[in-house]
């Protein structure tokens, strides 16, 4: 232990890496244990239909639109610190709301609290990390990132069915509440290396950079299918008598954390470009085969396909998007590519709740395979030059 503090010691970057990696998943092992019990809740307790699932699964979106490009001006303004306390706090008032027995229209304000801080803590952590990286490792320190993100996801849902089983709902929301203020005491003690911008008065720049279009249309075709495997994978496998459904979504988790660890560094050694014209194609086969599992094994199988490519996803797209940015820019900027995430997510799984209702659980699935495929032929275009010279500038 001793030996292991030194080395940290020495290393003070790498141990800011760590804090705030640590604060994170706080905070997502609480957003990840709710998923699998959502829709539960939504059908049984409160008796509604695929439609509000969808609503609520995908309401935190609404505000994390909005949010991601306010943390991301904030970040760059206030510090990266600060920005994810702040979130992680949201955070935990989102899940503390879960306690109030308001309904569905209770749960989908608890949503949109969550979503703006779920907003503010992934974008300002995500710049964060960029500040502390190397640049010829960014795109691998993107996808370490990430695995703060997956890591909650992958073990979140199994906790949560735990937590389910012992405890009821409360225990279930009571976790969903505390955990993100613990990564919020962790956040407040790491070092944040940016110095503050003053910028000039004078007008801004657009909401949506031009760098950020074309790979924000790509994230948010990727993440209608995600939002589909949140709200629906469950229901899918039960509706064909199908056990162990949020063991299923556990792996779709995994193979992104795997996927992560085993294949991060392809986007800086390949291209980023090339690793997300592939993830595509691997998240077109695996939402086909969720689409057409009658067992188990299928399921899992499609599920671990497509975290494969999921995985790479993000920060490959991320590493396009931050190779053109300017260093005073890079918060604004990934707030406003982070955002996509939120509209994929926030689009699709009501578009998937309103086909499931109409045309069956299947038909969705291969609906948002065909986005998927879409983002495919988006991730095969080179994007246009940066309109700001400074924005390949090398960083201090």
């Amino acid at each position: 232990m001793d030996a292991s503090s030194a080395r940290l010691r020495a290393r003070p970057r790498l141990a800011a890496f760590l804090g705030v990696f640590g604060s994170v998943l706080c905070g997502f092992l609480a957003i990840g244990a709710v998923l699998p019990v959502l829709p539960k809740y939504v059908h049984g307790p409160l008796g509604a239909g695929d439609v509000a699932v969808g609503i609520v699964t995908g309401a935190f979106a609404c505000t994390a639109v909005i949010g991601r490009p306010v943390g991301g001006r904030l970040a760059d303004a206030r510090g990266r610190r600060i920005v994810v306390v702040a979130g992680l706090v949201l955070a935990a008032l989102g899940g503390a709301l879960y306690l109030i027995p308001a309904g569905v229209p209770g749960l989908i304000f608890a949503r949109l609290v969550l979503g703006v801080g779920d907003g503010w803590v992934f974008t300002a952590g995500a710049t964060w990390i960029v500040d502390l990286s190397p640049e010829e490792r960014r795109g691998q320190a993107i996808g370490i990132f990430g695995l703060a993100i997956w890591s909650g996801l992958a073990a979140g849902p199994v906790l949560g069915q735990t937590l389910l089983s012992a405890g009821g709902y409360d225990a279930v929301w009571i976790f969903a509440a505390t955990a993100p203020l613990v990564g919020a005491l962790v956040a407040r003690q790491v070092p944040d290396p940016h110095v503050p911008i003053v910028r000039a008065p004078g007008p801004r720049g657009p909401v949506i950079p031009r760098e950020v279009r074309l790979p924000g249309t790509a994230l948010a075709l990727a993440n209608a299918g995600y939002g589909t495997v949140v709200g629906f994978l469950v229901l899918l496998l039960a509706h064909r008598g199908i056990a162990h459904g949020a063991a299923v979504f556990t792996c779709f988790a995994a193979a992104v954390v795997l996927g992560r660890l085993a294949l991060g560094s392809l986007p800086d050694r390949v291209g980023a470009q090339i690793t997300a014209l592939g993830a595509f194609v691997a998240e077109t086969a695996g939402l086909v085969l969720i689409g057409a599992a009658h067992t188990w094994a299928t399921a899992a199988l499609g599920a671990v396909v497509m975290g494969s490519g999921f995985s790479l996803l993000f920060p490959s797209l991320a590493l396009i998007v931050m190779s053109r940015t300017a260093d005073a820019d890079r918060g604004t900027v990934m707030g406003a590519f982070t955002a996509f995430f939120d509209v994929g997510v926030g689009l699709g799984a009501p578009i998937a709740g309103l086909i499931a209702a109409l045309a069956g659980y299947p038909a969705a699935f291969w609906t948002m395979a065909g986005l998927s495929a879409i983002g495919a032929l988006l991730g095969a275009r080179r994007p246009g030059r940066a309109l700001r010279a400074e924005a390949v500038a090398p960083p201090a």
